[in-house]
């Protein structure tokens, strides 16, 4: 939430772990003590083995060494000085099989360490070690192999290799692998109230005045301040996570989360840091007293206390600071979290929650968002429908002059030209929100800027008209009917993909059941003006914009019957459009 350019949108928290959260095998963080950022203990008594091929070795040589056991999805292996096997890694490696197989850098080394490429099954890997000049006497190889998130081993070693001549190995200090202890964990009595909110704790709810002890669709995070040190409340409607971050802005990036995680009937609370827009870092539970949960039919809630200002500890904010808060759910699995499905609720402002005492909301779309998808509703499901089919089939109906002009053109041309620039204000406002462009939109915004590029055009052309007698008028005819076309199809597909993108935050799939009773809602009308207009076609032909020749002679009866009932028609039609623009914008107007 730090860096221009990085939506919060889609992301507060990802997937945790070095195989399941890491798949990829960039696992750097953990070449230190080479445990897996998983918040679960390593498990002890190790499956897997880690073999050399000789157990001797001068400056130059490559050494052969293989990891090897039951199944497992990630690895990573590091050579350590055996005499002091905390100590930076030693040399470097070769890939023998790049597939299975990657280098990482370690202390600042590249090649200095191995790791997986995917969390793909694989029962044995290998690798060279390339034994450096300045090798020291004896050289160990340490493993850690994950089977699954909370089946992981750490350090596993390999037998000791010397140099020639080398001094026999004095036996280095035990280096047991370090094992994450999370605090006693008490269970609540009672659900959370939101008694008190505004008066005595700073509280941010959705939807707007819910109360937690009533609603279990409520989202209620609050914070009681008491004397140094603050008391927080996280509750929702989650099987899988709860979690909330603090942010110095409205993007990921840089932030102090907190995650309570359904694992086996219990709810694991762990603090947490975002680094940019990569995996959440698990952080050490030192920080967190009072800890405490409780499990509801459709949900969870948690607590725990820390201390305001935490000036040894990098990664937590001082919370007497103002920050964006950010409150997000998602699914887990045997206590491992997966991306969230949905936008996260963000506050509209900064807020300090040490501070005066507040009840504020949240929204799931941002305001910028929120007009842009406004204003493309209102062009494209309204303007431009209404505007092209008063051009195709009230010509007739509309020909009085107004203002100089044919009363048809002057509406179709008002209502384009009100479409263009409703098009071209909507698409500025991503990019303000964004800073930039958005790579994980889908194929919304490449449609966006076909339509913008077709509404541009249509307005260059429209005023390059030729003559009502120039001969191109035909051509004219013809291109503005077909880019129009294009257009209406494109923008119809962008709104289709748009709707369902987690930034607007549309819920439900009544947005896709809408959409598609607005399109054939209007193709419903056009096919009934085409019979209606082909039936006239019999008695009357459309010269051009101004002339008609009468074909067969009707009474003037039939001709106003004719008008009323196109007239008819267009209201009942307008009509139906404002109420499907009214659906979806009271859905945007309450996100």
């Amino acid at each position: 939430m730090a860096a221009p350019g990085r939506p919060a949108a889609l992301l507060l928290l990802l997937r945790l772990g070095l195989a399941a959260a890491f798949p990829n095998g960039r696992v750097t963080e953990s070449c230190g003590d080479m445990v897996p950022r998983h918040g679960h203990p390593p498990s002890p008594d190790p499956k897997h083995s880690v073999a050399v091929a000789r157990t001797t070795f001068s400056p130059g040589d490559q050494i052969e060494v293989a990891v090897s056991g039951p199944e497992f999805k990630g690895f990573l292996l590091e050579a350590r000085d055996a005499e002091d096997p905390g100590g930076a890694p030693v040399g470097s490696f070769t890939l023998i099989d790049k597939e299975v197989s990657q280098l990482l850098a370690c202390g600042g080394k590249e090649g200095s360490a191995v790791s997986h490429t995917s969390a793909h099954k694989k029962t044995a890997v290998r690798a060279l070690w390339d034994a450096p000049r300045s090798a020291p006497n004896h050289v160990q190889f340490l493993a850690t192999v994950v089977e699954k998130y909370k089946s992981y081993w750490v350090r596993i070693p390999s037998p000791v290799i010397s140099q020639p001549k080398a001094p026999p190995l004095s036996t280095p200090a035990a280096t047991p692998a370090p094992s994450p202890a999370s605090p006693a964990a008490s269970v609540l009595s009672e659900p959370f109230s939101a008694a008190g909110c505004g008066s005595s704790k700073f509280c941010v709810r959705s939807p707007a005045a819910c109360d937690p002890a009533a609603e279990r669709a409520c989202l209620f995070l609050s914070f009681t301040p008491d004397g140094r040190s603050v008391t927080v409340e996280l509750s929702g409607p989650s099987q899988g996570y709860l979690s909330f971050a603090l942010s110095h802005d409205r993007w990921m990036g840089d932030d102090d989360a907190y995650l309570c995680i359904h694992d086996n009937q219990a709810v694991s609370i762990r603090p947490a840091h975002l680094t940019g827009r990569s995996h959440p870092v698990l952080d050490s539970w030192d920080t967190l007293e009072g800890v405490a949960w409780r499990l509801q039919d459709d949900g969870m809630q948690c607590s725990f206390r820390r201390d305001i200002a935490l000036p040894g500890v990098k990664s937590r904010f001082d919370l007497n600071t103002s920050y964006y808060i950010f409150l997000a759910t998602g699914a887990a699995e045997d206590g491992k979290i997966y991306r969230h499905s949905q936008q996260p609720l963000i506050t509209y402002e900064k807020h300090d929650v040490t501070g005066d005492p507040q009840d504020v909301g949240a929204s799931q779309a941002q305001p910028l968002l929120r007009a842009h998808g406004a204003l493309m509703l209102v062009g494209w499901m309204t303007t431009v429908s209404v505007g092209v089919i008063v051009a195709r089939f009230f010509k007739p109906v509309l020909s009085r002059p107004l203002f100089g002009e044919a009363a048809w053109f002057q509406v179709h041309r008002a209502l384009m030209l009100l479409t263009s620039v409703l098009t071209c204000i909507a698409f500025v406002l991503p990019f303000l929100y964004r800073r930039g462009w958005s790579s994980h939109a889908g194929y919304h915004p490449y449609l966006g800027c076909v339509v913008l590029v077709l509404a541009v055009l249509q307005l260059l052309l429209a005023v390059l008209r030729p003559a009502l007698n120039d001969p191109r008028r035909q051509l004219f005819n013809w291109t503005h009917w077909g880019l129009g076309t294009v257009a209406r199809i494109v923008a119809v597909a962008a709104m289709f993909l748009g709707t369902d993108l987690p930034a607007l935050a549309l819920p439900g799939p009544w947005k896709t059941y809408t959409m598609l009773g607005f399109v054939a809602w209007h193709v419903g009308t056009e096919v009934l003006l085409e019979v209606h207009s082909y039936r006239l076609s019999r008695k009357v032909e459309i010269l051009d914009d101004t002339r008609i020749q009468i074909m067969q002679p009707f009474t003037m009866a039939e001709a106003e019957e004719g008008h009323g009932f196109k007239k008819a028609v267009l209201a009942v039609y307008v009509c139906g459009n404002v109420t499907f623009l009214v659906i979806f914008l009271s859905a945007v107007s309450r996100l």
